[in-house]
């Protein structure tokens, strides 16, 4: 899983019928510090997320789980709002 923040929504007037229904977000990557990594990339959302929420996502073949048994095609998709993160010093 990928940490992410969610920075707007896209809108298609024609999906395929799998598509129908889902939201698709744009999410910029980010690392554990919340600064941003690589370029922005559209996410379809399983959980309700909404914009400026810190979001983890999965790609690949993962990206299609959370829809079973629908088979919706997705490349990405975010899979969880987060809540708060921890990050500790392995020295410490």
């Amino acid at each position: 899983m990928r940490l992410g923040r969610v920075t707007g929504r896209l809108w298609a007037t024609v999906k395929t019928p799998a598509h129908e229904g889902r939201r698709f977000l744009l999410v910029q990557p980010v690392d554990q510090k919340w600064e941003d990594v690589g370029d922005p990339l559209v996410c379809i959302d399983a959980v309700g997320a909404g914009s400026g929420d810190q979001i983890y996502w999965v790609r690949g073949r993962e990206a299609c789980i959370p829809f079973y048994p629908d088979q919706v095609a997705s490349d990405a998709t975010v899979v969880g709002i987060v809540d708060k993160v921890t990050v500790t010093d392995a020295d410490g």
